[in-house]
């Protein structure tokens, strides 16, 4: 039987759950009363799973309070609530890729799944019924046009590319164009990965971006795709990111690479970006739409 997605992203998830659930399975047989090195424990499974030593804490205080307050009979007490803490601080907002019409840039570092990831959201919403074009603006890499050209093929989208080496802005100006004449109602476009400590890159970037919004004549949104794997610098990447460019949202890679899949909660709670698909392996289904509560079950293994 295949396996469900909560099923996968729960073995995706289980390196980050370990340190978890085992400081959380001292509680059985201790009744309401825990002890110090209980919650400081807890505190660090928390920060360990890069979910950011201030939200650790303030989730601990009030799973804390919570405990006190309800008397918490036994671990699985513990795990739902500290799931339902975790999923408060993930920010619920629309998703940008049910936007219709809507262009979505996809931009990151090098390395972070964005043009599979502009493939596989093709190929999605193909399937449902949209009007798709893609546009390959990762220019720099002949291996990212082919890349997405087979993507395009397999989804029966259409793609829109230009010689290696040409301008990136040319290539969104041609997609954009291609998409009025086609009607469709969302334009993917893949950029190159570049470093966020590059302002030549950057500002490259941010030429696309102004190109996009000059010729789209609907809403253009800016996602950043992330590497799970990265933890904290990730989250130094997303800051980047999101001061050039206003970000939108963030699709999450690689989650099942890592014991760090708290960086979530981190990246929502300092920038205040939804995470907007999440994936757990290379299969066109490992890529999902982000349900906040899902992940912190999965996360918390409530």
């Amino acid at each position: 039987m295949t396996p469900s997605w909560f099923e996968r992203l729960s073995s995706g998830l289980s390196r980050t759950r370990e340190g978890i659930a085992e400081r959380v399975a001292t509680i059985v047989g201790r009744g309401p009363v825990l002890e110090e090195d209980f919650w400081d424990g807890l505190e660090e499974s928390l920060i360990a799973a890069d979910m950011g030593a201030l939200a650790s804490s303030e989730i601990v205080g009030r799973l804390r309070s919570h405990a006190r307050r309800e008397d918490l009979p036994d671990a699985a007490a513990v795990l739902s609530a500290l799931a339902r803490m975790v999923a408060d601080e993930l920010p619920e907002q629309a998703d940008v890729f049910e936007e219709s019409p809507v262009t979505v840039l996809f931009v990151g570092v090098n390395g972070t799944g964005k043009t599979t990831s502009v493939g596989k959201i093709a190929a999605e919403a193909a399937a449902a019924g949209r009007k798709v074009v893609v546009g390959s603006a990762d220019t720099f890499r002949a291996a990212a046009i082919e890349q997405l050209r087979v993507w395009a093929e397999r989804a029966g989208v259409p793609i829109i590319e230009r010689d290696r080496g040409a301008d990136p802005a040319a290539v969104v100006f041609d997609t954009l164009t291609a998409a009025r004449n086609t009607g469709a109602d969302l334009v993917l476009v893949d950029t190159a990965g570049r470093l966020h400590t590059s302002a030549d890159l950057m500002d490259e970037l941010k030429k696309v971006q102004r190109v996009a919004r000059a010729q789209s004549t609907f809403p253009v949104r800016s996602v950043l795709v992330m590497d799970a794997t990265t933890g904290q610098n990730g989250l130094l990447q997303a800051r980047s990111f999101n001061e050039a460019l206003e970000l939108d949202g963030i699709v999450l890679t690689k989650l099942d690479g890592t014991a760090k899949g708290g960086i979530a909660v981190a990246i929502s709670r300092e920038l205040g970006l939804p995470i907007l698909r999440i994936g757990v392996g290379e299969a066109l289904e490992d890529l999902h739409p982000f349900d906040r509560l899902e992940f912190a079950r999965a996360l918390a293994g409530a």
